[in-house]
């Protein structure tokens, strides 16, 4: 036995040792293996699950079903692996008394990376939502495309198409090998608003090209058509359009177009096929073909009229396409080019003019002449005249008109001294 003072020391010495479960950081360090493969699991996953919601977000630009859903299963697959792994870690590690300070780091840790997880998931309904409206889109836009196509079939069956290549017309063109098209009134109107856009087309290019070589487009204007008072200078570019128009509708009236040939054929059916052979075609690889026919004649002879030696020798520094022209060949420059589809537009409309028995005929409207909206429109819808009792006048035509079956098409013009409506 122990004596008294010897007992109540060793009591003393038990009281002030304090008992506790065992901490988790014995727990770990009994497995430390096992806690650094789990913590290196958790960063993997979270790694691969950063990557699913990157191919999740890069599936929609471009928008691709296939893609997003491949993605979305990844990232469902990554989340239920994390959430395998915070079971496993509770299972495993049941939360201790006493939390060491690493301990509160792995917690926190985890905390965080379980609101990252909320995140994700949030977002993945929120792609998952779009996905199912993306769908519906694509089956509205399905829908609409058949419909679409069905009412093409009822025109196509209908009406003959002008200049449209479809696979159900394909099989109805004439000995030729042209579409079928109805030589009307219609058609020609359609051929007369496309010249017109062409002018006005090939008048970009050209008047950027003055600009850029140092013109002065104000005294230009006023040397093509003097004297004329613009609502806006802006509207100066019509005296521009004016230019080309008139050199281009040159001996238009004429069934030869004033192009010498000595294999003019001036019948009504010739004219029509020639439209007909032409219309389809890149008038580039025609006169490829052909660089010596009446429409390659025309285009040499026009481009001559309407591009001035001074005015191409400032644009390129030379006169080569010119000289080239002047050879025999058709450059393939991009500015002749652009010229080539303003003189098919022409040629066009004059074939299809002498194809009508009798002749569409043109007539232009001189300068200072009243206007009559009977036989002309203005290129410019808001001018008012500033005196109510004087008639507006002509200042440019920019678009001769046309009688064709006892119908009119109005002539383009610009009127002089108007001002622009407020």
């Amino acid at each position: 036995m122990l004596p008294t003072g010897a007992k109540d020391s060793q009591l003393r010495e038990s009281n002030s040792q304090k008992v506790h479960p065992q901490p988790m950081e014995e727990a770990m360090n009994q497995n430390p293996e096992a806690v650094e493969a789990l913590i290196s699991k958790i960063f993997t996953n979270i790694s691969s699950l950063k990557s699913a919601y990157i191919q999740l977000q890069a599936a929609h630009t471009p928008y691709d079903p296939d893609k997003i859903q491949a993605a979305d299963r990844l990232v469902i697959s990554e989340l239920k692996n994390l959430s395998e792994l915070k079971h496993f870690y509770r299972e495993k590690n049941p939360k201790p008394v006493c939390v060491s300070p690493q301990d509160s780091r792995l917690a926190a840790e985890i905390q965080e990376q379980q609101s990252l997880l909320k995140t994700y998931e949030v977002m993945v309904k929120k792609f998952q939502s779009e996905i199912l409206n993306k769908d519906s889109e694509v089956l509205q836009l399905q829908q609409q495309i058949d419909e679409a196509n069905q009412r093409r079939a009822k025109l196509e069956k209908n009406l003959k198409l002008r200049g449209l290549s479809t696979k159900e017309s394909e099989g109805s063109s004439d000995e030729n090998g042209f579409l079928p098209v109805d030589l009307s009134p219609d058609l020609f109107t359609s051929a007369v608003e496309a010249t017109f856009k062409a002018i006005h087309d090939f008048s970009k290019p050209l008047i950027n090209m003055m600009k850029a070589a140092g013109w002065d487009l104000d005294a230009a204007a006023n040397s093509i058509e003097p004297n004329v008072i613009y609502a806006k200078r802006a509207h100066k570019k019509y005296a521009f359009e004016s230019h080309i128009c008139q050199r281009m509708f040159s001996g238009f009236q004429q069934a030869s177009f004033s192009v010498k040939s000595d294999d003019l054929t001036v019948t009504k059916d010739s004219f029509f096929h020639q439209f007909l052979s032409l219309r389809e075609m890149d008038p580039l690889d025609m006169l490829g073909q052909n660089p010596d026919s009446i429409f390659g004649k025309f285009c040499r002879s026009k481009y001559l009229e309407v591009v001035h030696p001074k005015m191409e020798a400032s644009f390129f520094g030379n006169l080569d396409q010119r000289n080239y022209l002047m050879g025999g060949g058709h450059p393939r420059t991009p500015f002749y080019q652009a010229f080539l589809k303003l003189s098919k537009s022409v040629w066009l409309l004059h074939r299809l003019a002498y194809s009508f028995d009798p002749n569409a005929k043109v007539f232009q409207v001189k300068r200072g002449t009243e206007f009559s909206d009977v036989y002309m429109e203005s290129v410019v819808k808001n001018l008012v005249v500033d005196d109510c009792d004087q008639k507006p006048k002509v200042g440019l035509m920019v678009m001769p008109g046309f009688w064709i079956g006892g119908s009119v098409i109005q002539s383009q013009v610009y009127l002089s001294g108007m001002r622009v409506a407020e």
